[in-house]
């Protein structure tokens, strides 16, 4: 019998699926280790607001890494960028496995654990940021126009994937002693700081090396992704940025879309607020050890992301919503949601309200993507999907350790301030935010290219 032919076509398909483990593989190490995180500072005697701290300086360096790598794709290879984000990611984790270990077995303080964690949380932001872009160049090169945004919206769903799949699967990846070494919650860092290493090897050894000339790098180019966080569903303006015209550059403060950039400001932090917090609130509602907590906790978590994205997958391509009416509904799920979070008492209440809250998140995101798409002409889509992707990326830096800190000060503050947010959103979006006159949203994130081609 011979062997079966290698077209491109199987080669691509090949290189797709791998690309597609790549983007799951970054988003789930980082949604395990923060639900994972709340019991370990707990474990360790660290502060709360520690805890927070260590992510929002990731997502800081995040923000400001991925521009850059996404530009030096570009130019320098889409393969090495892969390898250079997979390493990094794997030697992160492997870092944070080692300095959280060394805390649980009295080797060194539990804040000292913690200083360390953070550093190795600032190699993931610095260089982690760097595979996202060029495998979104690499499927762009490898397809053509009528196919790459379908393909880039699938190598999309793999973030949100990865907020499902990371807090599911954290709970199964505690180990045991390796001799006299307890290992115990900072198994989840070590488990997929080794997959790293498997997929590093892969692309390696799969992906053949390339450098983009001049011509292709401006017409397959990489955007910067969000990061990658809890409750930080894509929402598609990455995938706009990377297809779409740069001609014309739009500001923050542009007339046109200022209203839908500050809606989208303080909606994503009342999102990253009340997601980072959530750990910390299952563990004191239901009064379980930290190590108890992992299970519950990545139950709140699925529920929340599975809600998230059904709203985004399920529900919006089928009522075909504009997008001022998308946020309205959102914001008023989302503020009773967030109320009913803050003062519930049981795994149940905890699950049903937190996932009530992403169904409106699940709106507002999507909303927020498709009405400042709408609100200029086909040559300003890229530079709109660019401010898009930054201010989702920006409520993670900041808006975890706001949500944690007054999560010391009262439980169920942030989530009562953030539910207050989301009404006085509501009340300034109502006057503010203004309707395009025609749209589609047949998927949030091709609501710019319909309006365009029909004009």
């Amino acid at each position: 019998m011979s062997a079966p032919e290698v077209t491109p076509a199987t080669r691509f398909n090949r290189t797709f699926i791998l690309l597609f483990v790549v983007m799951l593989t970054i988003a789930a190490g980082n949604t395990a280790l923060q639900s994972v995180l709340p019991a370990l500072g707990r474990s360790l005697r660290v502060p709360d607001s520690a805890v927070a701290a260590a992510f929002s300086v990731s997502a800081l360096l995040w923000v400001l890494a991925a521009p850059f790598w996404a530009h030096r794709s570009d130019r320098h290879g889409r393969r090495a960028m892969i390898l250079l984000g997979m390493g990094g990611f794997a030697l992160s984790l492997a870092l944070c496995g080692i300095c959280l270990a060394a805390g649980i077995n009295g080797w060194i303080g539990g804040t000292t654990a913690f200083v360390c964690f953070i550093g190795g949380r600032l190699i993931y932001g610095t260089f982690g940021a760097a595979a996202p872009p060029a495998v979104q160049a690499l499927v762009a090169g490898s397809t053509t126009r009528a196919e790459r945004t379908k393909a880039l919206t699938l190598l999309g769903s793999a973030f949100g994937l990865g907020t499902i799949l990371g807090p599911a699967i954290a709970p199964y990846l505690l180990l045991g002693s390796i001799g006299r070494i307890e290992i115990g919650l900072a198994g989840p860092a070590f488990i997929f700081s080794l997959f790293g290493v498997c997929v590093w090897i892969a692309v390696r050894r799969i992906l053949p090396g390339d450098r983009a000339s001049a011509t292709e790098a401006s017409d397959y180019h990489g955007a910067a992704n969000a990061y990658p966080s809890i409750g930080g569903q894509s929402s598609g303006a990455s995938i706009t940025a990377a297809t779409e015209s740069h001609s014309e550059a739009v500001g923050y403060t542009d007339p046109r879309v200022r209203s839908w950039m500050i809606a989208g400001l303080v909606m994503g932090h009342g999102q990253a607020m009340t997601g980072q917090a959530i750990g910390f609130l299952v563990i004191d509602r239901l009064q379980v050890a930290p190590a108890q907590a992992l299970e519950p906790t990545g139950i709140v978590l699925m529920m929340g992301a599975g809600a998230a994205l059904l709203v985004q997958w399920g529900i919006i391509p089928n009522l075909n919503l504009r997008p001022r009416t998308m946020m309205l509904t959102g914001l008023i799920l989302a503020a009773a949601g967030c109320a009913l979070t803050g003062i519930a008492t049981s795994l149940y209440a905890i699950a049903c309200a937190y996932a009530l809250a992403s169904v409106g998140f699940g709106f507002t995101r999507p909303a927020f993507t498709a009405g400042a798409s709408l609100a200029v002409g086909h040559n300003a889509q890229g530079s709109v999907a660019g401010k898009v992707t930054s201010i989702n990326g920006a409520a993670f830096v900041l808006g975890p350790s706001i949500g944690v800190g007054l999560y010391e000060l009262q439980h169920s503050l942030p989530y009562l301030l953030a539910g207050a947010a989301m009404l006085a959103l509501f009340a300034y979006a109502r006057f503010a935010l203004r309707e395009p006159s025609a749209i589609s949203l047949a998927g949030p994130q091709l609501a710019g290219r319909d309006e365009a081609d029909r004009l």
